[in-house]
This record gives structure tokens, C-alpha cells and sequence, in this order.
């Protein structure tokens, strides 16, 4: 399988280790290309996974691409492999903006899956579980970091979440709970979001962004920022007998008898989950749950806009 890495930053580093433990596993032979903007030296373990580096496209056709670059690249990145990609694995948000024009690009439910981890994460497959016997009139999820501490060996000023010409702040940077809420109760009616730049963090993209959002039978509350020093990633769900409440950063769910659902598990293990399941896309073995036009809706419901 001829597989083409479009930026090979952290991200892109772990995808291209677990889609090579994942291929091994399956006995497919593996080819990878990274694309870069420049030959500057990765690490030796990095590098030692990939047959060649180049900095512009030939004629070659891959069977996959990672667009795992800064996100206001991926347009261009996706526009540049057309006729080059049988399919796509697009780092999340698909795209900065919900303005463009998936069928132009040539991206449908066929060859093109938008990342979604947190879909993967043992917690939260277990409160999906839980949650279809249960019937929530209010929701409330918060994701609270402190963004100097994402990447500790790299000055956090520069960083594309902290530049919002590059697609970062929090409001899309963090999308995993958008689309997680998506996932678990549909669009709702309507949202409201405010959002901006209110910490002492020396960056030019919100960070603090929160929606009220209306279903027929329920609120939902979203939080999100980049300057909590206690890591938080929480969903409460409030139902008739009670809370439910799961920690994705310690890996459980409590129910509302006081009893804790134990999920803790390495870190990682989501992401192999979702390499695993787009080779099963790819080999036809599984449906594809976050095609081009869902995760762009749910980019519009991210940024208030419609499409």
C-alpha cells in the first residue's frame, strides 16, 4: 500500500507509527512518503519508517493520504492530491472554514474519513453505551487545558492553535466535543457561541469559547479554553435518576448510584482504534462514520455558520 503523508508533525508522527504497527498486524506491505515543506532532519525513529522524502508531488498515485498539516494548509493540500489519493484520512477540523465546495475537491463517504478520536476513546464508547437506554434534559461538556503545556518542548507562541491566521484557537481547534455532542444527540435546533481572547496567553486566537445549544428535549452546555492549569475533559449528562458523568482524562464513567465505570487506558489506544477502523473502510469491512459532509456540517454548527 503506497501511503503519502502530507506534514509529519506530532499528529502526523503518530498516525504513521500506528498505521505501521496496524499494516504489520494485517501482513500489508507498506510504502510511505512524507511531503514536506522542507528536508530539515526528523527523528530516527520517524525517519526509519519512511522510504522517501519530497517536498513536491510527481505523477505517483497513492492508495492513501494523511493530510496531517496545519489546518488552513489541508484545502490546498486535498485540491493538490485530487486524481493523486484513492482515499483520505484529513487530521481534524476537515478544513479553517465550511466555504468550500466538497465535490469540486472530489471528497464524498467513499474516500475521504475526517478524524474523530475522541469517538474512540474507552470512556466515551462506554457512555454512548450507556446513554441508549437513557432519555438527558441537560448536557454539559467542558474541555479545560493549559495550552503551554500541550507541547512542552516547543515555545507554545508558535504553534498553529496559538495563531489564528493558521486555523487555531480553541473554537475549532477543539472540536472533538462538537462533534462527540453530534454524535450522541444529533444537530440540535440551534446553537449560540461566544468566543474570544481573554487569558494572559500570549497568542492572537480565542481562547475561551462556549455554546448554548437547543435540542427539542434538552440544553446542552459546551466549554472550552486553552487556560486551565488542571486538565479537565468532562461530559455530565443529567438524566431523571440522576448524573452521569464521564472523565475522559482519567478514563471513567460514575453513574448516578455513586458506582465508577473503570475505562482508563493508555493514551494511544483510541488512535489505534481509528487506524484500524479506516483500514476497515478502506477493505470495505466497515460503514464510514465521519465522511466530508458530516464533519463539515459540524464544522458550520463549530463556527456558527450554514451550509
Amino acid at each position: 500500500m503506497k501511503v503519502l503523508f502530507v506534514g509529519i508533525g506530532s499528529i502526523g508522527t503518530r498516525h504513521l507509527k500506528n498505521l505501521t504497527a496496524a499494516c504489520a498486524e494485517r501482513g500489508i506491505q507498506l510504502e510511505v512518503t512524507a511531503l514536506r515543506s522542507s528536508l530539515r532532519e526528523l527523528p530516527a525513529e520517524t525517519s526509519a519508517l519512511i522510504a522517501k522524502q519530497i517536498t513536491q508531488l510527481d505523477d505517483t498515485v497513492y492508495d492513501l493520504a494523511f493530510i496531517t498539516n496545519p489546518t488552513n494548509l489541508h484545502y490546498n493540500a486535498v485540491k493538490d492530491l485530487k486524481g493523486k489519493a484513492k482515499f483520505f484520512f484529513i487530521e481534524k477540523p476537515i478544513f479553517e472554514d465550511c466555504i468550500y465546495d466538497l465535490s469540486e475537491l472530489g471528497l464524498d463517504e467513499t474516500n475521504a474519513y475526517i478524524a474523530c478520536p475522541m469517538r474512540y476513546c474507552g470512556a466515551y464508547m462506554k457512555l454512548k453505551e450507556i446513554l441508549k437506554d437513557k432519555k438527558p434534559f441537560s448536557v454539559r461538556i467542558i474541555c479545560s487545558s493549559y495550552l503551554p503545556g500541550w507541547r512542552p518542548t516547543q515555545d507554545y507562541r508558535k504553534v498553529y492553535s496559538a495563531i489564528r491566521a493558521m486555523g487555531g484557537g480553541v473554537t475549532i481547534d477543539l472540536i472533538h466535543e462538537l462533534d462527540y455532542m453530534v454524535d450522541l444527540f444529533g444537530f440540535p435546533q440551534e446553537s449560540y457561541n461566544f468566543k474570544g481572547t481573554y487569558s494572559d496567553l500570549e497568542i492572537d486566537s480565542d481562547d475561551l469559547s462556549v455554546y448554548i445549544a437547543r435540542y427539542k428535549d434538552k440544553l446542552c452546555e459546551v466549554h472550552l479554553d486553552y487556560f486551565g492549569r488542571e486538565y479537565r475533559r468532562t461530559c455530565e449528562v443529567f438524566v431523571s435518576e440522576g448524573t452521569i458523568e464521564a472523565e475522559f482524562g482519567k478514563g471513567s464513567v460514575k453513574m448516578p448510584d455513586g458506582t465508577v465505570i473503570n475505562c482508563n487506558e493508555e493514551a494511544n489506544a483510541r488512535f489505534v482504534r481509528e487506524i484500524n477502523y479506516v483500514l476497515d473502510i478502506m477493505a470495505g469491512k466497515a460503514e464510514n462514520i465521519n465522511p466530508p459532509q458530516k464533519a463539515n456540517k459540524v464544522l458550520a454548527l463549530t463556527l456558527g455558520k450554514e451550509i
